[in-house]
């Protein structure tokens, strides 16, 4: 089936010129296909030396016959939205609150809270996205070197403690067999 279109003079120039100046590959794509059909390339041909099948081409015909120029402009990618993202005022309140101590708690956590159920993976990236960050953990000094944990236990596990009292910070004990990491704001 062949399209039939009509070109103005204006828009065969607006193509020749976005075919090459749009800024997204995409566009100048569809420019390059519109122009070829103007200038009486078989549509083929025309899917040949611009790469895409007749579908796509077809595709373009009808945005530029919907909105002309403007229409083939137009970028609309499809960008899925996780599940949760509805869910997302609840699970950073629910963190806030009482922060995970590993990404398989808030696996966990998050399928109390709303049901659903996403891989360790799947919810890092989540986390991620809503602004926690996963924070390494110290581990005191080994018992072979007292003096060490001494100095450790007074230069910085004391004032942690302190200020974990005073609220300015939240401190959470692991047990030397543990390998959990973090996730706090």
């Amino acid at each position: 089936m062949t399209i039939m279109i009509e070109f103005t003079k204006k828009e065969v120039e607006d193509l020749r010129y976005e075919r090459y100046h749009h800024p997204h590959p995409r566009v100048q794509m569809r420019m390059e296909a519109l122009y070829l059909k103007s200038k009486g390339f078989a549509h083929g041909v025309i899917c040949d030396i611009v790469g895409i099948c007749p579908n796509t081409l077809r595709a373009y015909f009808q945005l530029f016959l919907k909105g002309g120029i403007e229409k083939l402009k137009e970028l609309n990618f499809r960008r899925p939205e996780s599940e949760l993202a509805n869910h997302r005022s609840s699970i950073e309140q629910f963190f806030k609150e009482i922060p995970p101590a590993s990404v398989k708690e808030a696996v966990s956590e998050i399928e109390k809270l709303t049901g659903i159920k996403r891989s360790n993976t799947q919810v890092q990236k989540f986390m991620k996205r809503i602004g926690m960050k996963r924070l390494k953990i110290g581990a005191i000094p080994g018992k072979a070197d007292v003096d060490a944990q001494e100095e450790f236990i007074k230069k910085k596990l004391q004032p942690e403690i302190d200020d974990a009292k005073k609220g300015k910070s939240r401190l959470f004990y692991v047990d030397a067999h543990c390998t959990g990491q973090f996730l706090s704001r």
